[in-house]
C-alpha cells in the first residue's frame, strides 16, 4: 500500500472515471447495517466470499488498514477484473482476489480471522457447503459475519402473484413460486445452519427498510428487481409469464403511488467452534 503522501494534491488515476462508481442503493443499505456493527481490529486476515466487484471487500481492506490483509473470491471472472482495477488504481496492497467457489474454496485450514459475506448467503448454490467450507477456512475463535435480506422480502409483491396465481388456476406455479420464497433464511433457520456448520451465533441484529417506485412499471424495470424477476419467471413458467406480469403490472399501477415493498434485512455474527 503506498504512502498516503506520496502523491501530489489533487492527484486522481487516470482511469479513475473507471472504477469510480457509486454502490447501488441495495448493497449500500446492507453494507451499512454492516459496517455498523462489525468491530474492526488491526493485524487480523479477512475473507470476503462472494466479493463481486469488490464492495465490501476493498473498503474493509482501506478500513483495516496495512497491518491487515483481505481475501475476496468469486465465481464471476469478469466482476473480479473490475475489482482488480479498482485495486491497481487505488494503490491497495493488502488484498488478493481470486476467482472460487465458495463450496470449494482453494485455502488451508484455518487461515483466516475474519469471514464476511455482504447479502451472499441466499445466492449460493448450497448454502450449507459454503458455510462448511467457511468453517473449514477460519481459524478457531474466528468472526464469521453475514448480512442478508430474510424471508419476508418484497411480501406484498408476493401476495399480489399468489392470488393472482390462484385466481388463473395455476396451483402448480403457484407452488413453485412459495418454494421460490421459502429459499431466502430467516435469523432462526440461519442460526441453525450455522450451528450444524460449527458456529455459534454471538449476535444479532434486524432492521427494516422500505424500496419506493413510482409505480409498478417502474418496479419491475428496476435493474435490482431482475435478478428477483428471473426467480418469478421461473416459477410461474414461459407460458404463463406474460399474463401474470401483465396483471401484475396493471394492478400495482392501479393502486396507490408510490408503490412500496419492505426489505427485512438481518446481521449475523457467529464464532467458530
Amino acid at each position: 500500500m503506498h504512502h498516503f503522501l506520496d502523491r501530489p494534491v489533487g492527484w486522481a488515476p487516470p482511469d479513475f472515471a473507471q472504477i469510480y462508481d457509486e454502490t447501488s442503493l441495495w448493497s449500500a443499505r446492507f453494507g451499512a447495517l454492516l459496517f455498523e456493527h462489525l468491530e474492526i481490529r488491526r493485524g487480523i486476515r479477512g475473507l470476503d466470499v462472494g466479493c463481486g466487484t469488490g464492495f465490501p471487500l476493498i473498503e474493509l481492506a482501506q478500513l483495516h488498514g496495512p497491518s491487515s490483509h483481505f481475501t475476496g473470491i468469486d465465481v464471476w471472472g469478469e466482476a473480479l477484473e473490475r475489482a482488480r482495477l479498482k485495486c491497481r488504481s487505488l494503490g491497495l496492497c493488502n488484498l488478493d482476489l481470486i476467482e472460487a467457489d465458495a463450496a470449494a474454496m482453494p485455502f488451508h485450514d484455518g487461515t483466516f480471522d475474519l469471514v464476511v459475506s455482504n447479502i451472499g448467503v441466499n445466492n449460493f448454490a448450497d448454502p450449507a457447503a459454503a458455510l462448511g467450507e467457511c468453517r473449514r477456512v477460519a481459524k478457531t475463535g474466528a468472526r464469521l459475519v453475514l448480512t442478508t435480506n430474510q424471508r419476508g422480502h418484497f411480501a406484498a409483491l408476493y401476495r399480489l402473484l399468489d392470488g393472482i396465481l390462484g385466481e388463473l388456476g395455476l396451483a402448480e406455479a403457484r407452488a413453485a413460486l412459495q418454494h421460490e420464497e421459502a429459499h431466502r433464511h430467516s435469523k432462526e433457520t440461519l442460526g441453525r445452519l450455522l450451528g450444524n456448520s460449527g458456529f455459534a451465533v454471538a449476535r444479532s441484529f434486524e432492521q427494516d427498510f422500505t424500496f419506493r417506485f413510482a409505480d409498478g412499471s417502474a418496479m419491475l424495470r428496476h435493474s435490482l428487481v431482475k435478478w428477483f424477476l428471473d426467480g418469478w419467471r421461473q416459477a410461474i413458467g414461459a407460458e404463463h409469464e406474460h399474463r401474470v406480469f401483465d396483471l401484475v403490472e396493471a394492478r400495482l399501477n392501479a393502486a396507490s403511488s408510490p408503490v412500496e415493498m419492505a426489505v427485512p434485512m438481518l446481521y449475523i455474527e457467529a464464532i467458530a467452534r
